[in-house]
């Protein structure tokens, strides 16, 4: 198959998601292109049956604001007609699958072609409910010729919010690559954040108000005066002063390290002991997928998607928004006992692996590309959009 495929191309997990699912098509023989106005942070310098078109975006006075969205519908034309493409795959809703159907239609019907929309989190729960995006946001999904969304989480919440047909959805998780995410073929940099006999605690995130840094901060103090232990803070964002504030003010400050936006994750989750994911919601939560491939066991809030990922007791923990006393007694608890953690650890993996690794999930795609080109099961066509006044 010849895919398109649109994302932004900057740090987060839609972006390294969809990037990585080229790589792994084109692995698999598909020839791939990258659509976007800056090549994707996860793309190789060079890779075969991979290309990349950059959108550039017109410099005309009249234009005085981003017309991002009119430069990539004509650009995704471009490149449908000059390579042949079967479908084009993109990555939020909006504008991303706004963009693809103004391309669709420019092409008409002398070229066929489909349109999958994965929906991953943002453009669902926040973006996409604003008043001025609600009906553009409906309207761009049910346009689309398939619609995935990352969990059943934000399955449900896509229904719910913009009365999208619950059988229109298919859920396809994300996935990661083992070989990336195996602890006992990394270099370990304890070494460099540790002192003997302490343990390794981790938070990775955008530092947005939804990744609760403070109570990242609190429950880490808290497990540090039962184990003893560091915290590694990686990633950068608008609340990273709230994360340096909160280890003043529980005095931990010499116990904090901030390493800010780290191209190599995996080189230091192979030396992490403990993930902190206390967000008061996940639509999947793909750092927690990481760490736990990583076998690094994981203690997170019972939000959004994470349930869907960690078993609780098992691979990981689970607490309420906010339930910082609960937490950290989990942690430490993990922490403290070698046996329960390498149990753990050993348990992570294996579901990381088992359920979520690149030979299951890439497949799912590919079986999912097949129908809505109708050369499988009978594909999921788009369906005219109706005014719905909740959405």
């Amino acid at each position: 198959m010849k895919i398109g495929i649109t994302c932004y191309p900057t740090y987060g997990g839609s972006g390294a998601i969809a990037t990585e699912l080229g790589i792994e098509l084109a692995r698999r023989g598909h020839e791939i292109h990258f659509i976007s106005y800056a090549q994707p942070f996860k793309l190789p310098h060079f890779m075969e049956r991979v290309f990349f078109h950059e959108v550039e975006m017109s410099r005309y006075p009249l234009f005085e604001h981003n017309n991002y969205s009119l430069s990539l519908a004509a650009m995704m034309h471009e490149v449908t007609l000059s390579h042949g493409l079967d479908l084009l795959h993109v990555h939020y809703a909006i504008p991303h699958a706004t963009s693809a159907w103004i391309a669709k239609e420019m092409l008409g019907s002398s070229h066929p072609l489909r349109i999958v929309t994965t929906l991953h989190g943002t453009d669902i729960t926040l973006v996409g409910q604003e008043r001025s995006f609600g009906e553009i946001t409906r309207f761009s999904i049910l346009r689309s010729d398939g619609i995935t969304a990352v969990s059943d989480y934000l399955k449900r919440e896509t229904v719910d919010a913009f009365a999208v047909p619950e059988e229109r959805i298919e859920v396809v998780p994300n996935f990661v690559d083992p070989k990336l995410y195996d602890r006992g073929k990394l270099p370990c940099h304890k070494q460099s954040f540790l002192r003997d006999g302490e343990k390794m605690v981790v938070h990775v995130s955008n530092f947005r108000p939804v990744k609760r840094v403070r109570d990242v901060v609190k429950i880490f103090s808290r497990m540090a005066k039962e184990v003893p232990s560091r915290l590694v803070l990686i990633g950068d964002g608008p609340d990273r002063p709230e994360a340096a504030d909160e280890a003043a003010r529980q005095g931990v400050t010499g116990r904090v390290l901030f390493l800010g936006k780290q191209d190599s994750v995996a080189e230091l989750l192979a030396c992490a002991d403990l993930l902190l994911l206390p967000s008061s919601s996940e639509s999947f939560g793909l750092v927690a997928l990481e760490a736990m491939a990583s076998g690094v066991p994981v203690v997170a809030s019972n939000a959004g998607g994470l349930p869907e990922v960690i078993e609780d007791g098992v691979t990981g923990f689970l607490a309420p928004i906010g339930a910082v006393e609960e937490m950290a007694e989990a942690g430490a608890s993990i922490l403290a006992d070698g046996k329960r953690w390498r149990k753990m650890s050993a348990e992570a993996r294996r579901c990381a692996v088992e359920q979520y690794g690149v030979d299951v999930i890439i497949p799912q795609y590919e079986r999912y590309y097949e129908r809505i080109l109708g050369r499988g099961a009978a594909p999921a066509h788009a369906e005219p959009v109706a005014h719905a006044a909740s959405a």
